[in-house]
C-alpha cells in the first residue's frame, strides 16, 4: 500500500518492542490498550495506515476489518498453524508442536490469517516458561523489525496458511495449571517430562 496516509495504530501493550520499534520509524502512532476496543467509527475518525496487533485482547469484528482491508497485522508468538489464541509456549511443549514466531494478516479467524512472517524458535528445557516468554517477545519484535518496511510499502509475502494446526483458549489452561508447580517459574524440562 505504498503512499497509504494516516497514522499507524497500535494495538497492545504499551511495553511491546514492536511498538517501541512503531514509534522510532513512523511519525505517526495511535495506541489503543489491550482491552481498549476498536470500532468502525473510530477507524473512520483516524484513518489509520494500518492496524498493528501485538498482544491485543479483543477480537476484532469484520465490521472493523472491512474499514482496512489487507492492513491489519498481527504478531503472535507461535508457529502458525500451530497453537493460535492464548498461552502458545506452554501448548507447543504439552503438545510437542513447533515452537516459534508468526506475523500475519487479521481475517475473521481466530490467528487464521494468511502468512507474513516466521522464524522457528525452540524451547530449551532449561528455560522458564517466562523466560520462553521473553525469548519469544524479543524474536517476534525482530522479526517485525525486519519486514515491517516491506509491510509498509506493500511488498511483502502473502501465504495461506498450511491446513490443520490447533486453537486454545483461556478456559483450556484450567486443564493443565497443574502441570506448572511454580507457575511460570515452571522449567520447560519438568513440563516436558510431566507429559511424556
Amino acid at each position: 500500500m505504498p503512499g497509504v496516509p494516516g497514522p499507524v495504530l497500535f494495538l497492545g501493550r504499551d511495553d511491546s518492542l514492536a511498538l517501541a520499534h512503531l514509534r522510532d520509524v513512523e511519525r505517526d502512532v495511535v495506541a489503543l490498550a489491550p482491552e481498549e476496543p476498536i470500532t468502525p467509527e473510530l477507524l473512520d475518525r483516524l484513518d489509520p495506515a494500518f492496524a498493528v496487533s501485538h498482544g491485543y485482547k479483543l477480537i476484532i469484528r469484520p465490521a472493523t476489518l472491512a474499514r482496512l482491508p489487507d492492513r491489519v497485522i498481527n504478531l503472535h508468538i507461535s508457529f502458525l498453524p500451530y497453537n493460535r489464541g492464548v498461552q502458545p509456549a506452554l501448548w507447543s511443549v504439552l503438545e510437542g508442536t513447533p515452537s516459534g514466531v508468526t506475523i500475519h494478516y487479521v481475517d475473521e479467524g481466530l490467528d487464521t490469517g494468511d502468512l507474513i512472517a516466521q522464524e522457528p524458535l525452540e524451547l530449551p528445557d532449561d528455560w522458564t516458561f517466562s523466560e520462553a516468554y521473553d525469548r519469544l517477545q524479543e524474536a517476534i519484535a525482530g522479526l517485525f523489525t525486519r519486514v515491517w518496511p516491506a509491510i509498509r510499502d506493500g511488498t511483502a509475502p502473502r501465504h495461506p496458511q498450511p491446513p490443520g494446526g490447533t486453537l486454545h483458549r483461556y478456559a483450556d489452561y484450567d486443564a493443565v495449571a497443574h502441570l506448572l508447580p511454580q507457575g511460570w517459574d515452571t522449567r520447560v524440562g519438568a513440563v516436558r517430562a510431566g507429559v511424556r
